[in-house]
């Protein structure tokens, strides 16, 4: 007992020499993150808004509740976040001592002598002491490995929410188009019929009515194309979904309404938001007890064993009942030719950390060029919905003047039909960039972590 506190002492004189230093979370980001042109300021950001109060629209939420339920991505990585909640209760498991039950048994014979039994049935225990920080370090890697598959699974619900939303708003972005198109069609072939009319009557050539019975056939031929985008857009919803190919339910893109607060709020609570950052910093923090550790290796271990039963064999002869069985050992392990090794293996951990500081460095880049992107989209189409809207007003009329001037002859058919085009491609435009204006704020929904609560 006295050389096993002597071995206790020396290990614990040792254990002041143990590496163990806490990570300090990152609270400083790149200067001008959002980048010159953008100031932000705000304390909150749009990232703050629940998802349900984001996408109002009931059929939306509802496909959204279904893939949050459903997609197969999402479930995955929730199982990888069960796979590191055990991870962490095994560390944490180290610290106590680990017990075994060994029974042992022989029977034996001498020179055709009566055999003899000897049993033992021993309780063995082992125990590490963690002088130098090593178990600590471990828990804490573990630990932080839960918090990364937690925010990786946030990063996920974050895609899915955004992804859904996304192929949502562009069916409806291609029914819009669809009727817009399929109105085309209906006014060219009155358009045609009146054109017609005017050949019949000797007001016009035939080249006027070919020319128009080809723009029908061209629109028809742009109907058929968006019924088919409309057609594989759903089929990637009902893969979001994880379901089979089906029709989606859903609304018209001018019910659609957004809140008209959009901000980015200050770049460092886009470090509290986005799951990919602060999925990039556990992972610093994890490399950081990785180095914890591989310093850790080159300082001595102590491990308390001991055993407690009943044996049969006295060391004298055969005796029953049995008798107690009880030993204890203390082993103090210090390495001393395994240096290079441990060397090596801290240079790696070392490279290891620095590349994870420098994947964090790059994470936050992303995400301010990601912010700046998605404003800079957002503003321009908003600023565009005007210019559109007058654009699309002015060339009605015009189109309708001039077939009025047409059928008093006092327009071509070549004016009707670049009138015709010209208020059709206006249209379509005009939806694409109300269409583009929602996508820019789901973007930037997404780019400062909306979504992940």
């Amino acid at each position: 007992m006295k050389k096993l506190a002597l071995y206790i002492s020396l290990a614990l004189m040792t254990a002041s020499c143990g590496v163990y230093t806490k990570y300090e979370q990152k609270t400083e980001v790149p200067e001008n993150l959002y980048g010159l042109s953008i100031q932000a300021t705000d304390t909150t950001s749009t990232g703050d808004i629940a998802w349900r109060e984001m996408f109002t629209d009931p059929l939306l939420q509802g496909l959204i509740e279904k893939a949050l339920n459903q997609n197969t991505d999402l479930l995955s990585a929730s199982l990888r976040v069960t796979e590191a909640e055990a991870a962490l209760k095994a560390s944490k498991l180290a610290y106590l001592p680990a017990f075994a039950l060994a029974p042992q048994g022989t029977v034996s014979s001498y020179d055709g002598g009566k055999a003899s039994q000897i049993y033992s049935l021993p309780l063995t225990a082992s125990w590490e002491l963690d002088l130098n920080g090593k178990l600590r370090n471990s828990k804490k890697q573990a630990a932080a490995l839960l918090a990364q598959s937690k925010d990786y699974q946030q990063a996920v619900q974050c895609q899915i929410i955004a992804a859904v939303a996304n192929t949502y708003y562009t069916l409806l972005m291609l029914d819009e188009q669809l009727a817009i198109t399929r109105s085309t069609i209906i006014s060219w072939e009155e358009t045609l019929e009146a054109t017609r009319a005017l050949y019949d009557a000797g007001m016009t050539n035939e080249i006027a009515v070919q020319q128009l019975q080809a723009s029908v056939a061209g629109v028809k031929a742009s109907e058929l194309d968006l019924v088919k985008q409309i057609d594989e857009v759903e089929n990637s919803m009902s893969l979001l979904l994880a379901e089979t190919p089906h029709a989606i339910s859903r609304g018209k893109l001018a019910d659609q309404q957004f809140t008209s607060e959009i901000s980015a709020g200050v770049p460092l609570k886009l470090l509290a938001s986005r799951p990919d950052v602060r999925a990039a910093e556990r992972n610093l923090e994890k490399a950081f007890y990785a180095t914890n550790s591989a310093r850790s290796s080159f300082y001595p271990s102590l491990t308390l064993s001991g055993s407690v039963g009943w044996t049969n064999n006295s060391g004298i002869g055969i005796q029953n009942p049995a008798k107690i069985l009880a030993s204890a050992v203390a082993s103090l392990t210090q390495p001393l030719f395994a240096r290079g090794q441990l060397n090596a293996q801290l240079k790696i951990a070392k490279a290891q950390q620095e590349e994870a500081e420098l994947q964090f460095t790059q994470t936050l880049l992303n995400a301010g060029v990601e912010v700046n992107d998605a404003l800079k989209a957002y503003q321009t189409a908003k600023a565009k919905a005007d210019l559109y809207a007058s654009q699309v007003e002015n060339l009605d009329k015009a189109y309708k003047n001039t077939m009025l001037l047409m059928e008093y002859g006092n327009a071509t058919y070549i004016e009707v039909l670049n009138a015709q085009q010209t208020f059709l491609s206006a249209q379509l435009n005009q939806t694409a960039n109300r269409f583009a204006e929602i996508q820019s704020v789901i973007t930037l929904y997404n780019a400062l972590g909306g979504g992940a609560k």
